[in-house]
């Protein structure tokens, strides 16, 4: 029997959606030694299955959650300037008629969102007449006004990476497919058991623990640390659709349904809509989550009441569901899933070596979370190191310096045109994709390339051999989902077999070529 791999370390961090790679980050740039796990890959599981927005939340304030729209909104500009490769301004028309509330009263929401927080890089809310406006046209005829907001996009799954990136950079172990199987406290430290996808056991000793399993977090608590949760959480599923392009214009649109309810229709990868998002209570398979017949016909009859061009079942292209864990107040037991709040608790326990675990929460303060729980470790951890991923760029997103500037974002298109001159042998919409996945990187992708022959094996349609192998050494990806469906979304514009045919190309390299990564 193969010895146990030891590791000793200050943080052992349980999961790798965007809190535990936001905290990973936060951590090891701290000076911290840093052990990540994730019992599958990178943003597997919640963290890939958002409506790729970093937004205040306009809805929230309806339930009156001034302080979470506040910070929601300060970090989306904070946000904004780390990422800009990852994450850009997209500007909202919310249709407006007789059903919905006055048009004073949205106009006041808006005033509201508009200035909770600072805001520099986005644009005011304005009213609209549809019928003179481009984003009129796919409307149906009885929506002759509006109002238009500005919030921000993001690639969910690569943010995800991005941040297990420049952990490892500062000294990180990041290790997918492997799971948590114990942890105990023993002399003042935690032991725990990990087990990878082929069977190896790794022994961790770790001064502290961090329980960020997201939807799994007190299921974590319960079989891994065999201690109960003090805080409840509730899952609720959320569900969207992708469907060939609705509109030929850049702006996103909120519609609202008459029980309040909403959804967002989002221009996404540049031919289709993304149609989301459900909310409804879970009480299934975690690791088996898929969207319902009835929230498809939701989803697509809530459009069309909005949408001249009538859409149907038939017309989803693909889809994909996730469970968010949702901080269940007692008095909201009861309350509409919507209703229920998307701010964050964190729990610490420090009875012998210090265990904090993450309920609840939401993509765009990830960043502020992750700083606030390393705040609270560093002191019991004797590291004095002040906070820094506000103004630290994230890896790629250096596109005009390394400290987070409004010009990375307000020229981002100038950066673009900048690596067209450098490429001129490569298609335009290969590097617009390089540029918006990869940022700076694309630089470290595309090391010694200087024609197209260099980019090797032209595995699938715009996926060359290069792009695999970088993902495979830089960020951990394994399987062909791992590159199709969260490393990119590649395989909404590829042919069904490809997933099969790039997984026997990557099969196939030599460990030697490909390296551990």
């Amino acid at each position: 029997m193969k010895t146990p791999q030891r590791i000793v370390c200050d943080v052992l961090i349980i999961g790798g959606g965007i809190n535990g790679a936001g905290v990973a980050r936060d951590a090891a740039g701290r000076g911290l030694s840093v052990v990540l796990c994730e019992k599958d890959d990178l943003a597997s599981h919640t963290s890939s299955a958002s409506t790729k927005l970093i937004h205040g939340g306009l809805r929230y304030l309806e339930h009156r959650e001034f302080g979470l729209v506040r910070k929601s909104l300060t970090e989306r500009e904070t946000l904004l300037r780390c990422a800009p490769h990852l994450i850009a301004p997209l500007q909202f028309v919310l249709p407006h008629d007789a059903g919905q509330r006055p048009a004073w009263m949205i106009r006041a929401g808006l005033f509201l969102y508009d200035h909770l927080a600072r805001r520099e890089l986005l644009p005011a809310s304005v009213a609209v007449a549809l019928r003179h406006h481009v984003a009129g046209a796919p409307l149906k005829a009885q929506f002759t006004r509006g109002f238009i907001y500005a919030d921000g996009w993001v690639d969910d799954a690569r943010l995800v990476v991005a941040n297990a990136m420049d952990a490892a950079d500062n000294g990180a172990r990041i290790l997918t497919r492997t799971r948590c199987e114990s942890a105990q406290r023993e002399d003042g430290r935690w032991l725990a058991g990990l087990r990878t996808a082929t069977g190896q056991r790794i022994d961790v000793s770790a001064r502290s623990l961090v329980n960020a399993a997201g939807p799994w977090a007190s299921d974590v608590l319960q079989s891994v640390v065999h201690q109960r949760a003090r805080t409840s959480l509730r899952l609720t599923k959320g569900s969207h659709i992708v469907v060939r392009k609705l509109f030929d214009h850049p702006y996103a649109y909120l519609f609202q349904h008459p029980d309040k309810r909403i959804i967002f229709a989002i221009p996404y990868e540049r031919d289709f809509t993304l149609i989301g998002t459900t909310d409804l209570d879970y009480r299934g398979n975690l690791d088996a989550v898929t969207i319902d017949a009835s929230e498809v016909s939701y989803l697509c009859e809530l459009t069309n009441r909005y949408v001249e061009k009538a859409i149907g079942p038939q017309d989803v292209i693909w889809s994909y569901s996730g469970v968010r864990p949702l901080v269940d107040a007692s008095s909201s037991q009861h309350a509409n899933a919507s209703a229920v709040t998307r701010d964050y608790y964190l729990e610490l326990d420090q009875i012998g070596a210090p265990l904090l675990s993450i309920f609840g929460g939401k993509i765009t303060t990830f960043r502020v979370l992750a700083q606030e729980v390393v705040d609270m470790l560093c002191p019991l951890l004797a590291q004095s190191h002040a906070a820094w991923t506000a103004t630290s760029c994230l890896p790629g997103g250096d596109l005009y310096g390394s400290v987070p500037s409004n010009r990375s974002v307000i020229e981002f298109n100038q950066y673009l045109q900048k690596k067209l001159r450098d490429f001129p042998w490569l298609d335009t919409l290969l590097i617009a994709r390089y540029v918006r996945a990869y940022g700076t990187r694309i630089d470290r992708l595309l090391k010694g390339c200087i024609s197209r022959a260099d980019l090797g094996e032209e595995i699938a349609p715009t996926l060359f051999a290069v792009e695999v192998i970088y993902l495979m050494q830089n960020e951990w990806a394994q399987t062909a989902a791992d590159i199709l469906w969260r490393r990119s979304k590649l395989g909404l514009h590829l042919s069904p077999d490809t997933e099969s045919k790039l997984s026997r190309w990557m099969q196939q390299q030599s460990f030697a070529e490909i390296g551990e990564g």
